[in-house]
């Protein structure tokens, strides 16, 4: 989250590093959703930091609009870089005790808790007792915590060898970026009380914190439908709406006239929708899809298991026609398994926020969400990866990558 910058004694009498938040420009919180109402806070949260609030790749959310989604929400002073911190090693005490107040205000004096952490860091140890101090000086209760990378103590070597992939850098480079310290594993309850013996409480307060999360929400597969109405014409509705608008998409796609074979198809993939309840999201795919062309951006022509739906052929969504293809519906919708549709869209780079925006201004942006996705090493590129990190000549991964191969 965003803070003040920070004044504190002259840089010259700081210790290199005291400062790990960007000279004030942002710390670090952690949140927590003990209610459903907190969840949503959460989330809301989420957009706020990244639409408004992006410094950089960084997503951050200041005060204001902090305290406005607090309620529901359970915080802790975070890691070394989190405000209450950073102020402490910068010779700031009484700062430090006065955003822990302002944050316990925030959030509730139940909800407000003092982190402690120990990866045997230099900048931990330096404010374990002042933060002891400020805990007793808002009486706001302590909890132990454990940054978590990877899950064994074993895994310490391949999260190293990681972080060299990531940065460029080679093992054997001393001045490489690595985490200092250790310990940064999935650690036991039996690990954590050992480690924090002399804060028993702290350790207490770990299910204390579980026990007073209570969130609820629906999702797809038990009835939660989040997709917004399409404005259909008079006298008509989604379902009714969506049957005339595959027809009239049948007649497009065929105009020397539909084949039986695919007019079955259609019917089958319709019945199916119609079943599964998802007209709406059909129509809107396909509005914004035809919109998007008529103001000549560019659209590919599908991909993914949605290529296989005869329907959105005819509504224009993909331009692949699955019976000639061999394409199955069934791979993208199918009523034994419950689950929203999802169609992959390819969109010019240069102009997908303008369809963004259009779906924003007609649906609504309380219905539009960035969503992320992850990446996978393959084991091609992992191979030569780790022989470039481990210092071994490039043909050593390309021999081991071949050998595979011929297995």
């Amino acid at each position: 989250m965003t803070a003040p910058a920070c004044s504190g004694a002259p840089r010259s009498e700081q210790a290199a590093g005291d400062d790990v938040s960007a000279r004030g420009a942002y710390t670090h919180m952690t949140l927590l959703s003990k209610s459903t109402e907190g969840m949503h806070n959460l989330f809301r949260l989420g957009s706020a930091a990244s639409l408004d609030g992006q410094m950089g790749k960084w997503p951050r959310m200041d005060r204001e609009i902090l305290s406005k989604y607090a309620p529901g929400l359970i915080a802790t002073s975070g890691r070394p870089s989190g405000e209450v911190q950073t102020r402490l090693r910068l010779g700031q005490f009484d700062e430090a005790v006065k955003a822990a107040g302002e944050f316990q205000d925030m959030f509730g004096r139940d909800s407000y808790f003092i982190e402690l952490m120990d990866h045997g860091l230099d900048i931990e140890k330096r404010v374990t007792k002042d933060l002891l101090e400020v805990a007793k000086a808002v009486n706001a209760p302590l909890v132990a915590t454990n940054d978590l990378h990877y899950v064994t103590e074993q895994d310490a070597t391949i999260q190293d060898v990681s972080l060299c992939i990531n940065s460029g850098s080679r093992l054997n480079d001393p001045d490489r970026f690595k985490f200092g310290g250790s310990g940064y594993f999935l650690k036991s309850a039996q690990q954590m009380r050992e480690l924090f013996r002399e804060f028993p409480e702290a350790c207490d307060n770990t299910p204390r914190i579980a026990e007073m999360c209570d969130v609820s929400f629906t999702t797809t597969s038990e009835g939660a439908n989040y997709m917004p109405h399409f404005p259909t014409p008079g006298g008509e509705d989604e379902e009714s709406w969506f049957v005339k608008q595959v027809q009239d998409g049948l007649h497009y796609r065929y105009p020397s006239g539909i084949p039986d074979e695919v007019q079955k198809r259609a019917d089958y993939e319709v019945g199916i929708i119609l079943q599964m309840g998802f007209p709406g999201y059909f129509l809107v795919v396909s509005d914004y899809i035809k919109w998007a062309k008529e103001q000549g951006i560019r659209v590919g022509p599908g991909r993914g298991s949605g290529a296989g739906s005869m329907v959105a052929y005819a509504m224009r969504i993909t331009d692949l026609d699955p019976i000639e293809h061999g394409l199955l519906f069934e791979r993208f919708l199918n009523p034994d398994r419950v689950s929203m549709p999802d169609f992959d869209v390819d969109f010019d780079d240069r102009r997908r926020g303008e369809v963004i925006e259009y779906v924003e201004r007609k649906y609504g942006d309380d219905k539009v969400s960035q969503v992320v996705t992850y990446g996978v090493m393959k084991t091609k590129n992992s191979i030569k990866d780790a022989a470039r990190v481990l210092d071994y000549p490039f043909a050593m991964g390309d021999k081991i990558t071949k050998a595979r191969r011929r297995r």
